[in-house]
Parts: C-alpha cells; structure tokens; sequence
C-alpha cells in the first residue's frame, strides 16, 4: 500500500511514493530543453494553455442575428403576411355567417332540455345534493359527530339556497311580468330569442358541438431535439452510430431550434468527419426518421462554414403541395430587366429574384419535370419589358413557346425540321452581327456615358443606339449541338454569346433535358453565370449544370422526388445554390402575360418582327453551299489562304449569309467537313510576310470530290 508522504519513501514497504504535480514539472522542463534532433527525444505538439483568437477578435467574428425578422423587413412578404391573415378571419367570419340559420334552429330544439337541466341543477344546488354521498358514508360508517356535522351544515346550505332562490324567483318574475307588460315588441322577442338560445346552449350534450371548425389546421409536430438526434441516428452512417456508441449527440446544436416561416429550423454539427452530403444522400431515411413527408425535409450546407454544419429545415407541409402566394406579374404590372425581378419561392415561402439582364443562362432536367415551364416563365419576365427584343426556339416543337413567340418575340420557330434548323441558324448569325455591332457602339461611347462599357437601362432606353435588351431563348437546345452539318457553328455562335453577350445587353438561355458533353458543350457550361437544375439523375448531369464539384458539395438535384415538378436548385445572382419553386403559369395565364407584353410594345411602337407578320429571309440560306462559294472566292492559283482574306471575301459574295463573320467563326463552319485550319505563309497589305491561320485549296476540293462520289453513290 503507498502513502503520500511529502514526496518521501514510505517506511517498511520498499515501495516509492511520487508526487505527480513535481514529476510534471520537472517533465515539461525537461522537454524543453529537449530538441527534436536529438535520439529518442520527445516533442510536445500540444500547447500548454490554450491558444486561439482573443475575446475581441471572437467577438468581432461572431454572427449578429437580425434585430427585425426578415419576413418584417420585406414588404413583398409583409403584404403576403397581412392578406393571407385577412383572408383567413374573412373565410371564417363567412363560414359561421352562412350557418347562423342553423345554428339557431339546433339551439331552439335543444332549449327544452336546456330548460329541464337548468331546473334539475338548481333543484340539486338549493337541496346540497352533491354533499349526499358525504353524509350517507358517514351514515354507514356509524360516525355519529361527523354525520351531525355535515347535517348541520347541509341545513345551513339548504336555508340560505332557498332564500337566494326565492328572492332570484321573485325578482326574474316581476322583471319578466314587467318586460311583458312595458316593453316593445321587438325587445320581447329578442329576449325570448335570448333566453331560447342561452337555454338551447345549456341543453347541447357534450359530444356534438354547435359550432364547426371553420379551417381545420393540419396537426404538425413541433420538431425537437430529440427528434433531430432520433432521426440523424436512423441514417446509418457510420460515424454517427460510433458517436453514439460512446455516448455523443450525433448533432451539436449551434443555436436554439426556432420557427422558420412555415416550418422548423435546426441547426448545429455533425461529428468528425460526418459532411452535410452524407446526410443528404440519406434524405429519405432523415424523412423517415423525423416522420414528415419528403418534400417537408430539407437538410442543407451552411455557406461559408465547415463541410460539417447542418441546416436542417422542416416544413409543415409539402414544398409542392403548399400554396404559393400570387406571382406580383401575374395580373398586372411591368418589368425593368436590368433591376430584380421575383420569379419563385424557397422552401419558406420567401420570394427568389433574379435579374436577367447580365448573365447566360442553363436549364437542365429530365423529361416531365417543368423545364420547359420554367423557360417560358422567364421568358414572360423579359416580354413584360417592352424594349426586349426576344427570340424564341421550341426544338421540342410541341408549341409550348407559343404563347410567347405569337404574341412579342422577333423571331420564332417551333419545331426540328431541317428548315427550322436554317431558321434558327439564320437568327442566331444576325444575333451575332448584332453583338458585333454593339461593341463598335460601346466602344465609340464617351466614358460618363458608358463608364462600365457595358449597356445599362439607361442606354437601352436610348433608342437611336440600338442597345435595348435581346433575350434568347432555345428549348432542347442539343437538337442545334448536335446537327451534323450546322451543329459546330451554332455551338460557336452561342458560345460567343454566352461569353461576351451578357455585357453587351444580350441573354442567351438554354434549356434541355439531356445535360451532358453533347448537349451541353463546356465553352457554354464553363461560362453560364445562371444554372437552374431540376431534377437529374446522376451526379454527372447534376455537375454538368450547377458545375463541377457540385455535387461533392452537398448541391444535388438528385435528391428531388418525381413529385417536386417546378423545383429546382438555382445558382446564381452571386449567391450559394438555393432550392427554388418556380412559379406555375400554365398555356392560358400565359397568353394573358404574354399579351400585356403585346400591348405595351404596340403602344410604344416596338412589335417588330415574327409577333408583326414580318418574316426573316431565313429561307434562302438553304440554298448556299460554304465550299462553293469558298472555291469561288479562292481563285486556283492560290493554293492557300488566310482565313480572314476568305471571310473577306465571302462576305463581298454573300453578304447576307456572311457579312460580319470572323475567321474563328469560319474556321468552327469547316469542322463538319473535316477541313482544319494552320498556319499559313503569306503577306500583308504593306508586302511583309507573315503566318496566320489559314485553309488549304487543296483540302476544299478533296472534301468537295468526296462529297459528290457519296451523293453519286447513294
């Protein structure tokens, strides 16, 4: 047995006794004087104290939650807030008015048993029947003094009861006799109707209430921790349950569980090595767990914070079954497109803005799930701006862009015949030329005027400029990418525009349902500054849309049910990718929209194009062949060329068709035939020589003469 003796060695025993906080002391003093070069050395990895940010900097790091709620600060959600309350009293107050009938006939029939338990209880009260069964127990017991005592006190009761009732009796009766004698007719009824009604009320039983539930609430439970940490453990995950094996919360709550709009918010962390992600590819099993339908739970990364900080939003009812509160542009109004403009909710119910003007645009989805709804809702936005010019594409061809294209656009096709091809094709080279045009017009603009070098809505107002807002848009946009013969200059044109359009007052929006390498060629992926994503089925269309790592990061539209149709993560406006409904205008609400937008160009005479009658003179593009006319403008003593001689050239052949190309964009016309471009001797105006990217005679011909066997052949 060791005794702790001041350090010294306990007498009789042998055994040393070690006085732990000197054994410490002399061990971190040795350490260090210790250096890690030394054999056998130990070093000391752990700091003694604990080291970190000071209490001021802790504190100017911390987070500020808001004084007033945002729902307060927003008039939008205020106003939503207000009507839904007055429209909720209004619905109950008519509900009860319209059964008021009824109400008082089942208080009339009910009245003579009202009276008969009125009567029966005062009967009880002035007899104390209910001190009864206190005095005959007394009686049974044989306890004389206490059933005297409760006797006594019963005839006090009954003397005093009487006397009450009779001067109650006396009085109701000459009040009654007089009413009945004095008063007015109107006034005897209405106390008749008093009395009926009050006895009726008394005399209703206990299991079939008068009056009805106006609005019969949903019963939702309150989430609590201990829900949370019930559900999170049902996930399977493995660090979870280690955890929990050793007596952790697999969830550190960082704040209280609060109300959120219409649902519950939790938040906290997850253990070590638990990421946000795990939890959401488990969503189902989160659902399951917290005993709420799918659509109601939503876990999500927290921005700006580690991998392993969950919020956790659970709504009281499904994000596409709750109602959405009225779309502000769906009866009235009208749109600047470079200012904010509402076009969906979260999953609090919140409205999400966008601004169109300024960005590119990808929309991806499976089939059925709303994409092409969601392209004609933007494009709605941008026709309730009357100086947008828009060009709509329907490459699905169902006609679904009609309501839009018949009413404002400029340009539009529906359908992915070869000529509808032309026609797009044709369109998109005048968009091009125009976005050619407009730089030359930036650039010439004084510095106070454009000091940006970009259009602002100020300078699309300027009519004589040309910079008001161009707005294309192209549904199942793969059908151009993939064309064989048009594919590679379409993929250029649009490439070009995504790139340089945005600055320019120019919005390129794609919309498909196959989001991959073909669909979605990476210059225009790599450069899209806006990404809706409705449901994919894999992570790779989800990358492909929202952008590479994506997924990895918690962001996954994989996650959507087949019944979330119209939700979608949205990624853009500089802001983290947020779940989005978008609003649900079908083909009629449409029309109507679209036909505002109609009548605001008429009246500031802007309906140009397609929505007036007037046709593009697509259709003779159809008839040009790019090598002939490239061998025709190439004379045969020239066995190569500059692309920029022959671009040249052939716009002085074609203007039409090729005025305004650039040898980049030549150079993208010759893929499909398999013609490349290199470097090609020759010389300048001035006679200096020089190598620049050029095409071969020789290769036109070759690809030409095999064009001809083919056809010859079939």
């Amino acid at each position: 047995m060791k005794h702790a003796d001041n350090g010294h060695t306990a007498p009789g025993n042998g055994a040393d006794v070690v006085d732990l906080d000197k054994a410490r002391a002399v061990r971190e003093s040795a350490a260090a004087h210790e250096t890690p070069t030394d054999p056998g050395s130990a070093v000391m990895v752990d700091a003694p104290a604990p080291a970190g940010p000071g209490l001021l900097a802790q504190i100017r790091a911390a987070k500020r939650r808001p004084v007033i709620p945002a729902w307060a600060k927003s008039k939008a959600e205020f106003v939503t807030a207000a009507g839904w309350l007055a429209g909720h009293l209004g619905h109950t107050a008519a509900f009860h008015a319209v059964r008021l009938p009824a109400y008082a006939g089942r208080l009339a029939v009910q009245s003579p048993h009202g009276a008969a338990k009125f009567l029966g209880g005062t009967l009880r009260w002035v007899s104390d029947a209910e001190g009864e069964p206190l005095r005959a127990a007394a009686a049974r017991k044989e306890d004389a003094a206490e059933y005297l005592k409760l006797t006594r006190q019963r005839d006090r009761r009954v003397r005093w009861r009487t006397l009450v009732s009779v001067v109650a009796s006396v009085t109701g009766f000459v009040s009654a006799l007089a009413l009945y004698v004095l008063a007015p007719a109107w006034l005897l009824a209405l106390s008749g109707a008093v009395v009926t009604l009050a006895l009726g009320w008394l005399g209703a039983p206990a299991d079939a209430p008068l009056i009805q539930r106006a609005v019969v609430a949903p019963k939702v439970q309150k989430l609590t921790s201990d829900i949370v940490l019930r559900s999170l453990s049902a996930l399977g995950i493995a660090q979870i349950n280690q955890a929990i094996a050793k007596g952790r919360d697999p969830l550190v709550f960082t704040s209280p569980i609060t109300r959120d709009g219409p649902g519950w918010l939790a938040e906290g962390d997850l253990p070590y090595g638990v990421t946000v992600a795990d939890v959401m590819d488990r969503r189902e099993r989160l659902a399951s767990g917290l005993r709420r339908p799918l659509g109601c739970v939503w876990p999500e990364p927290v921005p700006d914070e580690h991998t392993g900080r969950l919020r956790l939003w659970v709504g009281d009812q499904d994000m596409n079954k709750a109602k959405q509160p009225a779309w502000p542009l769906a009866a009235s109004g009208s749109v600047d497109l470079f200012a904010p403009v509402a076009w969906g909710t979260d999953q609090r119910g919140r409205w999400v803005e966008i601004t169109l003007m300024y960005l590119a645009g990808v929309i991806g989805a499976i089939p059925r799930m709303g994409k092409t709804y969601l392209l004609r809702l933007l494009m709605l936005i941008a026709a309730l701006d009357p100086r947008a010019q828009l060009y709509s594409f329907d490459l699905k061809g169902t006609g679904d862009l009609d309501p839009v294209g018949d009413a404002v656009s400029y340009r539009h096709r529906a359908g992915d015949e070869e000529e509808d091809i032309l026609y797009g094709l044709t369109s998109m080279r005048e968009v091009q030329n125009e976005l050619r045009r407009r730089t030359k017009v930036i650039r010439s603009l004084p510095r106070d005027v454009c000091p940006e070098s970009k259009v602002t809505s100020e300078l699309a107002d300027k009519r004589t400029l040309g910079l008001h807002p161009i707005v294309v848009a192209v549904d199942e946009c793969q059908k151009w990418f993939e064309h064989p013969t048009h594919g590679k200059e379409l993929e250029a044109i649009c490439t070009d525009l995504v790139k340089r359009g945005p600055a320019l007052g120019i919005v390129l929006l794609l919309a498909t349902q196959r989001p991959d390498d073909d669909s979605l060629p990476k210059g225009i992926s790599a450069n899209a500054s806006a990404r809706w994503c409705l449901k994919v089925m894999s992570h790779t269309e989800n990358d492909m849309v929202l952008g590479t790592g994506a997924y990895k990061r918690g962001v996954r539209a994989t996650t959507f049910a087949w019944g979330d149709k119209g939700i979608c993560y949205f990624l853009g406006e500089g802001a983290d990718a947020r779940i989005v409904r978008a609003v649900e205008i079908d083909a009629p609400a449409a029309e109507a929209i679209a036909l505002r937008g109609r009548a605001a160009r008429q009246d500031a005479g802007l309906l140009a194009g397609y929505a007036l009658g007037e046709e593009t003179e697509a259709e003779p593009t159809a008839t040009f062949d790019l090598l002939a006319d490239l061998l025709a403008v190439i004379g045969a003593d020239e066995p190569k060329l500059w692309n920029e001689t022959a671009v040249a050239r052939l716009a002085e052949l074609r203007p039409q068709v090729y005025g305004g190309w650039e040898a980049e964009q030549l150079t993208a016309a010759l893929k499909p035939y398999r013609i490349a471009t290199g470097q090609v001797w020759g010389k300048t105006e001035d006679g200096k020589g020089a190598n620049r990217r050029g095409i071969k005679r020789t290769d036109i011909t070759a690809s030409v003469a095999e064009r001809d066997q083919t056809r010859g052949a079939a």
